[in-house]
């Protein structure tokens, strides 16, 4: 796996048109990214692409290179707790499948959404699917494979984990596997009702995040600001410091809490923002990557030296 000459490395989900090492690596490098997160299929379906074998391996010769971890992330169909058969079983497939990917390419975690019960009545039922169908993916995995990061939604639904409290017993399902580490995306937990905007409320969640799960589970933050309340459920990410998280009266604090708490240090941070291809001036990788890490340099300051 990659290790950054970063402490806390900031970086994106970059695009790679052209294939992971001749659009993602130009991306990553247009951008500075000092951390990379790619799909490696289609987003919004259910094709498994076995990739490019020259693409692998000049991208994970690149990234080494360059001292950038990447991840990887699963489709957004993906629902282990569905109660459709044959959305359960594409969901198993393409995470077994996206593992296996992350593991050839070198990759520290694959990012997976908590999915939903799809149904109050159904929560129970869908936990015990979990750990019917996901364990044994699991206990397949090298135990120097990728790990794979559950990432809370924004709560639409009946989700299996939207607040940072849900994940305990998403985890005890799990079993606690050593496998399974938390991403944690900061517009879905400000929409699920953490309000992270509120001076304090970013430290509030992440030491209830350590809580629940304990020390160690952290394994990837995704940095985006909310184009919505509070309590909102609504998924809607916004470059940061133009949204309801740092856009406030508090300007970008909450985000420069995120990278001085201690369950944070050396923690990956990935922006999902806007990015340069969408049209916005306002929006830009680049730009948000610039704001964390003078954050991230400010915070740096502050800590007294070892």
């Amino acid at each position: 796996m990659h290790r950054s000459p970063h402490a806390t490395p900031i970086g994106a989900h970059v695009q790679t048109r052209g294939g992971l090492a001749t659009g993602g690596l130009a991306y990553a490098d247009a951008v500075s990214a000092e951390v990379v997160q790619v799909f490696v299929g289609n987003p919004r379906g259910w094709r498994l692409s076995d990739g490019d074998p020259a693409q692998d391996a000049a991208f994970t010769a690149g990234c080494l290179e360059r001292g950038v971890p990447a991840f990887v992330h699963t489709p957004f169909l993906v629902n282990v707790g569905s109660p459709t058969e044959a959305t359960v079983e594409r969901s198993i497939a393409t995470i077994a499948h996206n593992l296996r990917r992350g593991a050839e390419l070198g990759c520290a975690g694959v990012v997976v959404h908590a999915g939903s019960a799809v149904g109050e009545d159904r929560y129970e039922a869908a936990l015990r699917q979990l750990r019917e169908r996901l364990l044994p993916v699991l206990e397949r995995v090298p135990d120097d494979g990728p790990r794979l990061l559950v990432e809370p939604t924004a709560g639409g639904g009946r989700s299996l984990a939207a607040t940072v409290e849900d994940l305990g017993p998403y985890l005890a399902a799990l079993d606690h596997h050593p496998l399974v580490g938390i991403c944690l995306d900061t517009c879905h937990a400000f929409a699920a009702g953490h309000d992270l905007a509120v001076p304090g409320g970013m430290t509030a969640a992440l030491d209830a995040l350590e809580a629940t799960v304990g020390p160690g589970r952290l394994g990837l933050v995704h940095a985006n600001d909310s184009l919505d309340a509070c309590g909102s459920r609504r998924d809607r990410h916004a470059p940061i410091g133009a949204g309801t998280i740092g856009g406030g009266a508090s300007g970008p604090g909450p985000f420069r809490e995120l990278l001085a708490h201690p369950s944070a240090a050396g923690v990956p941070v990935v922006v999902e923002t806007p990015s340069e291809l969408d049209g916005s001036p306002s929006a830009g990788h680049a730009r948000d990557i610039d704001l964390l890490r003078s954050l991230r340099g400010a915070v740096g300051t502050e800590r007294p030296a070892a």
